[in-house]
């Protein structure tokens, strides 16, 4: 699905952009300049000091709160794209039949078949797209985390743990969790079995998506590998309890027809 494709290239273009912003070794104080540091990564890292200073200097659980706290914020964002991946979802038995009634591959059958696919989705009131559009909403919010993260001087001298938050998990436990994480949640946010999961594209993001994580974890500092496990839960728990009753919903209304 080109909405699957493009939520991959978007995380992807994310994460190396993350590797390779500017300032990313400068410390972020109250004296950095620009929009950016001012307006974004400075409140952050304030933040992750405000609450890290109320947790007896832990940053590790400061790094946590504030996690959920802009996860909760982002919530209604995360809502939206459920929606619109279920919604694609519903609509999936009706593509495969589209598709194999134009299977031809000449320009004139595929013309047919993009026009009769737009045709459904005005139909049953879908956009393709509209699930990324949250995920775009959120990046400069991840960013900044990551960089509020990353130049605030005091998390980068203290343990949480078992690990050092400036430094990668010696033992590749946080890796390897966040790379679980990131599979259950993909899996969830897909629906698990059924038509979403035999796309093949589906099932290729399904299994890129953890080893990229996992990759970038293990080269990272543990205090993102803990933003991303921390935020997975969450992301986790909220595909649990906002995507099942609205799969029972459908279910019941399937079964009243």
């Amino acid at each position: 699905m080109q909405k699957k494709i493009l939520y991959l290239l978007v995380m992807t273009g994310l994460l190396v952009l993350l590797s390779g912003c500017t300032q990313i070794n400068q410390d972020i104080t109250s004296e950095s300049t620009g929009i950016w540091n001012e307006y974004f990564v400075y409140p952050l890292s304030v933040l992750i000091k405000y609450f890290a200073g109320l947790f007896s200097e832990s940053f590790g659980l400061s790094i946590i709160v504030v996690t959920l706290i802009i996860r909760t914020i982002l919530l209604p964002l995360n809502v939206k794209q459920l929606k619109s991946s279920k919604a694609m979802q519903d609509i999936q038995p009706e593509l495969q039949e589209l598709r194999s009634k134009y299977s031809s591959k000449d320009q004139k059958t595929q013309q047919q078949l993009q026009q009769e696919t737009m045709q459904l989705f005005q139909k049953h009131g879908v956009n393709p797209l509209a699930g990324c559009f949250p995920i775009l909403l959120q990046m400069p919010i991840l960013i900044a985390f990551y960089h509020a993260i990353m130049r605030t001087q005091e998390i980068q001298t203290h343990n949480f743990l078992w690990f050092e938050l400036g430094a990668p998990d010696p033992f590749f436990i946080m890796p390897i969790v966040a790379a679980i994480t990131t599979f259950i949640q993909q899996k969830l946010m897909m629906g698990g079995s059924g038509q979403a999961m035999q796309n093949p594209q589906m099932k290729m993001m399904l299994y890129i998506m953890p080893i990229m994580i996992g990759v970038f974890a293990l080269n990272f500092p543990a205090a993102l590998a803990l933003y991303w496990v921390v935020g997975n839960i969450f992301m986790i728990a909220q595909t649990i309890f906002i995507r099942k009753p609205m799969m029972k919903e459908t279910e019941t209304g399937g079964a009243s027809k």
